[in-house]
């Protein structure tokens, strides 16, 4: 059984402003995902299980030194396995314990694309899904969160194995950014 990523175990607060292309969506005041700006009216986030959306604000945000955007990859740019990359978001940090008010990350090692499919079968799709696998001791990202390597939002935070971040055996699944360039950019100009 897979389930959205909400649990997180994260080993570190991260440094206030670091990611200041992080968006906390919320609901009555209350963290429910994950986002990153990607152009100063629109948030790229999840839409459960496997894709990404494209959230346009009402008003521009207003960038600054704390407020700013993150460029995308390459439509058919290839990040390499075993690079490190870095998750980040406002997740839940236990069981049945509230969202973090801290933004918290840690750091997950892309996974060959074979390996993900003989672990995840028929829910894996190499096209428009990466990978990533973890020490025992880091735990996984929000949803709608991104995973960032090499500077890029490479992945945005899928779905892993219901109730367990932390079990080593499956990896956590990402929407593949890149996969979604054209449709990002023809939903921009609209």
């Amino acid at each position: 059984m897979i389930s959205i990523l909400i649990l997180l175990s994260f080993l570190m607060e991260t440094k206030p402003h670091s990611r200041p292309y992080m968006v906390s969506i919320q609901y009555q005041g209350q963290h429910t995902c994950g986002g990153i700006l990607i152009r100063e009216d629109f948030v790229l986030t999840a839409a459960h299980l496997t894709l990404c959306s494209l959230s346009q604000l009402k008003r521009n945000a207003t960038l600054n030194k704390y407020v700013k955007t993150i460029g995308l990859p390459r439509k058919n740019g290839k990040t390499p396995a075993n690079i490190k990359c870095v998750v980040a978001g406002w997740g839940k940090t236990g069981k049945n314990m509230p969202t973090s008010d801290t933004l918290k990350e840690t750091t997950e090692k892309m996974q060959f694309s074979p390996e993900c499919k003989r672990i995840w079968q028929q829910y894996f799709n190499s096209d428009h899904m990466i990978c990533t696998k973890f020490s025992k001791k880091d735990g996984g990202g929000d949803s709608g969160g991104p995973l960032i390597c090499n500077k890029k939002p490479e992945g945005i935070t899928g779905f892993t194995l219901a109730d367990d971040c932390t079990n080593t055996k499956y990896p956590h699944v990402y929407t593949k950014v890149n996969f979604f360039i054209e449709w990002i950019k023809k939903t921009m100009k609209q």
